[in-house]
């Protein structure tokens, strides 16, 4: 489980989150290019949680879909896992 939440694509999504909540904070205007931010921060989130969620049902066995970061390797994940 720490594998999945100490992932970079995790860690940076929250930095990135905590400093975006500062800004909200420190009462900074909310414009186009914050929401842009917002944008950014919940797509960043959404991948760093998908390639999660792919690499746990890659060491589990399970197929993934062919546009993953893990497609192909499968085998070798899980062969890892159960070691």
């Amino acid at each position: 489980m720490r594998t999945y939440l100490f992932g970079t694509g995790i860690l940076t999504a929250i930095t990135s989150g905590i400093a975006l909540l500062r800004d909200i904070r420190d009462g900074e205007p909310f414009t186009w290019r914050t929401a842009l931010a917002w944008a950014s921060w919940a797509i960043t989130l959404t991948l760093a949680i998908g390639a999660i969620v792919d690499v746990r049902r890659a060491r589990h066995g399970a197929i993934v879909p062919a546009d993953s970061p893990v497609s192909g390797r499968e085998r070798k994940l899980a062969a890892r896992a159960h070691r």
